[in-house]
């Protein structure tokens, strides 16, 4: 797989991203936590007919780690994408998992004319669940919420954190059950996971925002994913005007490496049929 690094950005730091193919652009976007190499196999599916690029968001991946105590908001995840996709030839394709699906979500609503079309599994764009008082969705978050190492600033990112965090997301055990060489990866992470995950639950953008986006949109999750997970892309599925969605079954939130022949063949399937459509 080619390395083509993007020129430095006013981050002071290379965004780094992997590119392969050629054709229309498509852009897979990783969940947080772990870093573009999610996505290895899809790329190189659609390497074929595409050109894929693959970035690590800031502080993710083989990009410098986040700066300490430094603040950071989603948004700045979003501008960064947003920068690497104007230095190429656009529109693109738009694939995000997880988080990479909040900021692939965001992108395509603040500027849908760079976005050919949008895939997103269990995007966490939880401030449509608040704007919109989706009591079931809210309640479910408030599992995790009410956990009091989940948003102690002196223990986020930790591995008293993760486990509170992983275990929402996967079900009880489920951190604890992660190699010793999976845990160290995230932990490298944590601090900013844990800020990632501070700003998107301040967020507060509601359904009818998303209205804006015109992109041909796919709204994937896992059978089994968070209440949370699940009433999010209902509420996205009655805003967003070209929308299809569609439940993984047996899948969790993880769906698109625990079922990756499923997922991968679904979002293959979304992006040629929307470049048919042009």
């Amino acid at each position: 797989m080619l390395r083509r690094p993007l020129a430095g950005t006013h981050w002071g730091s290379v965004l780094h991203h992997e590119r392969l193919g050629e054709g229309p652009l498509v852009a897979l976007l990783h969940s947080g936590g772990m870093s573009g190499r999610q996505w290895r196999r899809l790329a190189q599916i659609l390497s074929s007919r595409y050109e894929v690029v693959i970035p690590d968001f800031l502080g993710s991946g083989d990009n410098p780690p986040w700066p300490g105590e430094a603040p950071f908001d989603f948004r700045l995840d979003v501008a960064a994408v947003g920068e690497m996709l104007a230095s190429l030839r656009g529109p693109a394709h738009l694939v995000g998992h997880s988080y990479g699906g909040l900021v692939a979500l965001t992108l395509a609503r603040e500027r849908p004319a760079v976005v050919r079309s949008l895939t997103v599994y269990d995007p966490v764009a939880f401030g449509v669940l608040y704007a919109g008082h989706d009591e079931a969705g809210i309640r479910d978050l408030e599992r995790v919420g009410d956990t009091p190492v989940f948003l102690d600033d002196a223990q986020g990112g930790s591995e008293a954190w993760f486990e509170v965090f992983v275990d929402y997301w996967n079900g009880p055990g489920s951190w604890r059950a992660f190699p010793v060489a999976a845990r160290a990866s995230f932990l490298r992470v944590g601090r900013k996971v844990y800020f990632e995950v501070r700003s998107l639950l301040a967020d507060r953008t509601a359904p009818a925002e998303y209205a804006r986006i015109t992109a041909p949109t796919l709204l994937l999750g896992g059978e089994r994913s968070p209440v949370a997970a699940r009433r999010v892309i209902a509420l996205l599925a009655a805003a967003v005007p070209r929308v299809r969605t569609h439940l993984v079954t047996g899948a969790g939130h993880m769906g698109p490496i625990s079922h990756a022949a499923e997922v991968n063949a679904l979002v293959a399937e979304h992006i040629a049929a929307a470049d048919a459509e042009t």
